[in-house]
C-alpha cells in the first residue's frame, strides 16, 4: 500500500513538473511569435504597384548596361524620376511606351543602335612591355594604362565578352569583335570595357571607324600597323561631307552618309570598315 502511494506520489509530481516545462516552451513560443509579427510590421517593405508595373514591362534582360545592377533597379529609379528610359536599350519600343505611360511622361523617338569596337589593333598593335599579370583588360589597364603603346587599343583580355548576356563579341586576333545580329545594344560591354572604345551607332550606318587613337600621325605609326594617322583623305573624298576631322580622327554624321564606300576605298590604313 505505502508503495502504491508512493509511485502515486512520483507519478503526479513528474507530471507537474512536465506540465510546467510545457507552459514555459508554450511562453516561449507566444513571445517568439509576437516578437516576429512585430520585426514583420516594423520591418515590412511596401511593394510599390508602379515599380511591379514597369518591372512587368522591361525586357528582363539585367545585362547592366543601363548602370543599374538590372531590372529591378532600374525599375525602382525610373519610378522615383531618376532615370531615363532611353538608358535601357533592350527593352522593346512598345513596352517602352507602356512605361512611359505609367510614368506620365512622353516617350522619346529612338534610334535603334549596334555595338562596335572602334579598335582593330589586337596583334597589329605594339606592346609597350610584356603582361603576365590577371588575365583580365580590367587588371592589365591598372598597369601603366595597360600593355599596348598605343593607350587607346583594345587588350584583348575579354572583359567585354564575358559580360555580354547575348554572346555577341568575339576575339580576333587579339582584339574584341562585336557581331551585330547577335548585339541588343545593352550596354554591358561599354560599361566595362576600361579604354572605353566601345560605343553605339546606328544600325543603319553603313560604316564606322575602327580606331581610338587622337596621336598624331608618327605616334601612331610607332605604336600600330593600322591605326589612323589623321590624314583626312576619307573627309575630303566624302562626295555627300559626311565626314569632318575631329581630333585627328574621321566622325561620321550618318545622316549624310549614303554608304558610297568612297571612304574605305580611300583609307590608306584601310581603318574605315564596313558593317
Amino acid at each position: 500500500m505505502n508503495l502504491l502511494v508512493t509511485l502515486g506520489t512520483v507519478d503526479a509530481q513528474t507530471w507537474k513538473t512536465v506540465g510546467i516545462v510545457a507552459g514555459i516552451l508554450a511562453g516561449i513560443a507566444l513571445v517568439l511569435v509576437i516578437a516576429i509579427l512585430i520585426v514583420g510590421k516594423v520591418f515590412k517593405v511596401d511593394v510599390d504597384e508602379k515599380v511591379t508595373a514597369i518591372l512587368e514591362n522591361l525586357a528582363g534582360a539585367n545585362c547592366g548596361g543601363c548602370g543599374c545592377s538590372g531590372c529591378s533597379g532600374f525599375a525602382q529609379k525610373l519610378a522615383c524620376g531618376k532615370g531615363d528610359l532611353a538608358d535601357c536599350h533592350v527593352t522593346s519600343p512598345e513596352k517602352k511606351a507602356e512605361i512611359a505611360k505609367l510614368l506620365g511622361i512622353e516617350m522619346k523617338d529612338e534610334e535603334p543602335t549596334v555595338a562596335i569596337v572602334k579598335c582593330k589593333g589586337g596583334e597589329n598593335a605594339n606592346d609597350a612591355f610584356e603582361y603576365n599579370g590577371n588575365p583580365t583588360c580590367a587588371a592589365n589597364a591598372s598597369l601603366l594604362g595597360g600593355n599596348k603603346m598605343c593607350k587607346t587599343a583594345c587588350l584583348g583580355c575579354g572583359d567585354c565578352a564575358a559580360v555580354c548576356p547575348e554572346k555577341a563579341i568575339k576575339l580576333v586576333n587579339g582584339v574584341a569583335e562585336v557581331i551585330p545580329e547577335r548585339c541588343i545594344s545593352c550596354g554591358a560591354c561599354i560599361n566595362t570595357c576600361p579604354k572605353h572604345i566601345i560605343e553605339r551607332i546606328p544600325v543603319k550606318a553603313p560604316v564606322y571607324v575602327a580606331c581610338s587613337s587622337h596621336c598624331k600621325a608618327k605616334e601612331v605609326m610607332q605604336s600600330c600597323k593600322v591605326g589612323c594617322i589623321g590624314c583626312g583623305v576619307c573627309a575630303r573624298s566624302c562626295p555627300h561631307g559626311a565626314i569632318t576631322m575631329v581630333d585627328n580622327l574621321p566622325v561620321f554624321d550618318y545622316s549624310k552618309c549614303t554608304g558610297c564606300l568612297t571612304c574605305v576605298a580611300k583609307c590608306p590604313r584601310k581603318i574605315i570598315y564596313t558593317r
